[in-house]
């Protein structure tokens, strides 16, 4: 066989591979609309609680006719990038600095770790104090959640480089910069990029809790009005709509994983 056939069959074999994947991920949720629908549609369930998913796409579908859910969406996914990349940009940035150094570990540690355990529900009516129920407290509300987990992760990913690199690149005469260019943000991007992960669904959830306190418009907003009204499928589709993000950001950041972490050999399961 050509090497152009045997290249057509591994991406052959790669294309059944992933559709493999996506069927048995799909198999679970679909089993559980099914039985969701005949249960409802038979009155087993009550159509309050548990809008049928029929009820639950038409919902979703007048709002997208209307254009409220385009307008809702956008107005979230500002607030949460924005949170996000204030946050996490800061906690990245202090994590490497805490990691480098111990005089800033000692320094700095103590006062992140004790903030990291007030709750976002505690410290929001403060917020709300301090900014009004604005976009700024909106915004800050959710860095405070993203700057945690890429905080704690790029402190630990420095500290898990082995300290043996750091004997070598001294011996072929790197710079401090070059030595963390070169060395201490490689051997903790693993780290990091779970940081991240973590960051931005910790942002989704503050999001959700900035919207509930205050918020004329988004997607917390558009559930908390659905829910005085009654309007259950209207909730599930916010719920669905938080969920569905949620996935593609954290699918988003796994793809860049596998591309700039594809030199480690990782077990990856049988």
């Amino acid at each position: 066989m050509s090497q152009q056939g045997q290249l057509a069959g591994v991406d052959q074999q790669r294309n059944k591979q992933r559709l493999h994947r996506v069927l048995l991920g799909a198999l679970v949720p679909l089993l559980v609309l099914l039985a969701w629908q005949v249960l409802g549609h038979l009155g087993v369930i009550s159509s309050l609680l548990f809008p049928t998913p029929l009820r639950i796409m038409n919902a979703g579908i007048r709002l997208i006719q209307t254009g409220e859910l385009y307008d809702n969406i956008k107005i979230s996914v500002v607030r949460a990038l924005t949170g996000f990349v204030l946050g996490g940009s800061l906690g990245l940035a202090f994590g490497i600095l805490v990691g480098l150094f111990r005089r800033t570990e000692k320094a700095l540690d103590p006062t992140v770790q004790m903030l990291r355990m007030v709750p976002h529900l505690a410290i929001a009516p403060l917020f709300i104090l301090w900014f009004g129920i604005g976009e700024t407290a909106k915004i800050l509300l959710i860095a405070k959640g993203a700057f945690f987990p890429l905080y704690i992760n790029a402190f630990l990913g420095i500290r898990g480089v082995d300290n043996k690199l750091f004997d070598v690149t001294r011996v072929l005469g790197f710079s401090r910069w070059k030595q963390v260019i070169r060395l201490t943000i490689p051997g903790a991007l693993p780290h990091i990029l779970l940081g991240v992960r973590i960051s931005l669904g910790v942002s989704w959830l503050g999001l959700v809790v900035a919207e509930l306190m205050g918020s004329t418009a988004g997607i917390g907003y558009m559930m908390s009005d659905a829910r005085q009204f009654s309007k259950t499928p209207v909730v599930f589709v916010g719920i669905l709509i938080f969920a569905v993000f949620g996935i593609v950001a954290d699918s988003a950041v796994r793809l860049l994983e596998r591309k700039w972490l594809s030199w480690q050999d990782s077990y990856k399961g049988n």
